[in-house]
């Protein structure tokens, strides 16, 4: 789905929210490629990249040309032009990372805390983010974002149990997260925070619908398309770990029997493998795992499922391995431009990648952003031209 700008009335902040998006995908990219991209005239895209230029957001280099006349310049983002801090919250402890435009983590610190207490998280939060903050050189940092497991707003399953942060039930996340940081803040579950990560920095740049399996303490996923995850009404889809799989199963905190987050994912692992062994876990989980894969993309019709989240990169490995080959589905077909089963190109830090695009998201997708808001945003208040 390709963006185009538009002339309603809040249209100039909305439009550069498109020019950056198109530059960040398809840069380097001349001026006339971006119109064309984008449905806007030369000129108007030519004045919003002198003010996206002004901002150190973008920076542009003359390109040969063989013929008469000046060069073009390909237009690129500029990592160092601005900032986003991503943090993500387990009931193993607090992670954080400041990261770049690009995508690129420029500082993370990790504390182990368990489990995370509300009160003492966000000061720990606080004192990362002033410690991030003289790491950008004066640049802009244009928000915090935060994951945490979920599903969100569910009586019987939000903060219950040993896969989620069971004393944060009722805490004003966003606003308490905001009041410590100064920051524009933004809360998302660590599933769709690591898909939206992958989509814009990782494997899911080439593909334009994806599942990400994301591998937390629990399990879950996101279906992404078009850079966009799929949130479901309530904004739980995803909840993949809470799909009943094995028939008067082990009991789950959510009150049924046999989820698959209670024999395939960290949690899990860390419970059965001190017991059973590794290879013993892996053999156990694996058919479990293949039978969740063929339900998704029998559900979703994805072009790849990512594998990805934050278990150790070699354990996964071996699980990914072992649940070859996989059984017939929608997707097992001769013309595939992408394999059924994908790695997660960013590793354990999606999700820090991923909370990072949450405030990102703000400024360089209007697709995820909100009309409403963008008279807050940071280029609108910051460009000399309304």
């Amino acid at each position: 789905m390709s963006l185009k700008g538009t002339n309603q009335e809040f249209g100039r902040p909305y439009n550069r929210r498109i020019v950056l998006e198109t530059i960040r995908q398809h840069g380097p990219i001349e001026r006339a490629g971006i119109a064309q991209r984008v449905g806007l005239t030369v000129q108007t895209v030519a004045n919003i990249i002198r003010e996206l230029e002004e901002l150190g957001l973008v920076t542009g280099e003359r390109t040969l040309r063989k013929s008469r006349g000046s060069p073009p310049t390909s237009l690129t983002i500029n990592p160092q032009g601005a900032y986003a801090i991503g943090v993500n919250v387990t009931p193993r402890g607090i992670e954080a990372a400041l990261v770049d435009l690009a995508g690129s983590i420029v500082a993370a610190k990790r504390i182990d805390l368990s489990p995370p207490a509300p009160e003492e998280s966000f000061r720990i939060i606080g004192k990362l983010v002033d410690g991030f903050r003289s790491k950008t050189n004066g640049r802009m940092v244009l928000g915090i974002g935060l994951a945490m497991p979920g599903p969100f707003d569910v009586d019987k399953m939000s903060f219950v149990g040993p896969t989620t942060l069971e004393s944060w039930r009722g805490v004003a996340v966003a606003q308490r997260l905001s009041e410590r940081t100064g920051l524009a803040a933004f809360v998302e579950t660590d599933m769709a925070a690591a898909a939206l990560g992958e989509s814009l920095h990782g494997a899911g740049r080439n593909v334009r619908a994806f599942y990400y399996l994301y591998f937390g303490v629990g399990l879950g996923g996101s279906m992404v398309k078009d850079g966009v995850p799929l949130r479901g009404f309530y904004g739980n889809a995803g909840e993949i770990g809470h799909v009943p799989l094995v028939p008067n199963g082990q009991p789950c905190s959510c009150g049924n029997t046999g989820c698959l987050e209670r024999y395939v994912s960290l949690e899990a692992y860390q419970r059965r493998a001190p017991v059973i062994g590794q290879a013993a876990w892996i053999a156990e989980a694996a058919p479990l795992l293949r039978n969740a894969i063929v339900t998704i993309e029998n559900l979703f019709d994805p072009e790849t499922v990512v594998i990805g989240g934050i278990m150790d990169d070699a354990l996964l490995s071996e699980l990914a391995a072992a649940i070859e080959p996989l059984p017939t589905s929608v997707a097992d077909r001769k013309e595939r431009s992408a394999p059924r089963i994908m790695r997660s190109a960013s590793g354990q830090d999606a999700v820090l990648r991923g909370a990072a695009s949450l405030a990102f998201s703000g400024v360089l997708s209007p697709r995820l952003g909100r009309a409403e808001s963008l008279e807050k945003d940071p280029l609108f208040a910051r460009s000399r031209v309304a």
